[in-house]
């Protein structure tokens, strides 16, 4: 079985984020990058799939050389090989159209997707893939069994849905993929493995569909104002007039 595990780039949650002076793009100075959350839950997945009846696992990238530390992190986790193309991810589709063409010039038997990167939050990705190669496709994911096809579990408003699909799919999926005690950190044997793995970088989709015209920050909370616990009057006035939330 062939596995691709598609890999976001993205700025550590702990890290403090910064735009440029005119606020039109994105300051990565000083930022520590890792992979996105959503896809390690993805790539642990596939790994437990390789032990389990034996796989071959891609990992891949849409972005510039910057990107290529965490790709090899993902090999030291345990995939096998790793995939750069090489294009600037202005937006979704992109992105989409990269990683579609580097499928149709590869056989796989599943891609696995985070249902979103924890940047952008676009959940866009995955399901354009699965519509540009005619493939099912399961987002929200939090469930995957593989047998011969694959039975799926996804997370629904209210619950949960259980799909059955044919092979090869895309999956969008997320914590409950695998639990966050299942992650792996990459140990020495890995991160010395992973120098000798392959990492081949191709050329992707040039100029993007959208561009991002500017950023800001959210507005600054207002104070908290206390209210002495006698002063219930003076309270329900200031729920009514102030915050209009009665």
């Amino acid at each position: 079985m062939n596995i691709l595990v598609c890999i976001s780039h993205v700025p550590d949650t702990t890290a403090k984020i910064n735009f440029t002076a005119d606020g039109s793009a994105f300051d990565p100075a000083g930022v520590q990058f890792v992979i996105n959350p959503y896809d390690e839950f993805g790539l642990t997945k596939a790994l437990h799939i390789k032990e389990a009846q034996g796989a071959t696992i891609t990992v891949l990238n849409v972005g510039g050389s910057e990107t290529e530390p965490t790709l090899r992190k993902a090999l030291a986790i345990g995939a096998d090989q790793a995939i750069r193309i090489n294009a600037t991810p202005t937006d979704a589709i992109t992105v989409a159209k990269s990683i579609k063409n580097h499928i149709q010039a590869n056989a796989y038997d599943l891609i696995i997707c985070g249902q979103e990167s924890i940047d952008y939050n676009g959940q866009q990705v995955p399901a354009m893939v699965a519509a540009f190669l005619d493939l099912p496709f399961v987002n929200a994911c939090v469930g995957l069994d593989i047998n011969g096809g694959a039975t799926a579990m996804a997370e629904i408003d209210g619950g949960h849905a259980t799909y059955s699909c044919t092979l090869p799919m895309v999956v969008g999926g997320k914590k409950g993929l695998v639990e966050e005690k299942d992650l792996r950190i990459p140990n020495m044997r890995g991160i010395m493995t992973a120098r000798t793995k392959p990492l081949t970088v191709e050329e992707g989709e040039g100029g993007g569909h959208t561009a991002a015209v500017s950023f800001a920050r959210p507005a600054a909370k207002s104070a908290v104002k206390l209210v002495p616990a006698d002063q219930v009057n003076e309270l329900v006035r200031m729920l009514h007039e102030e915050s209009k939330s009665i």
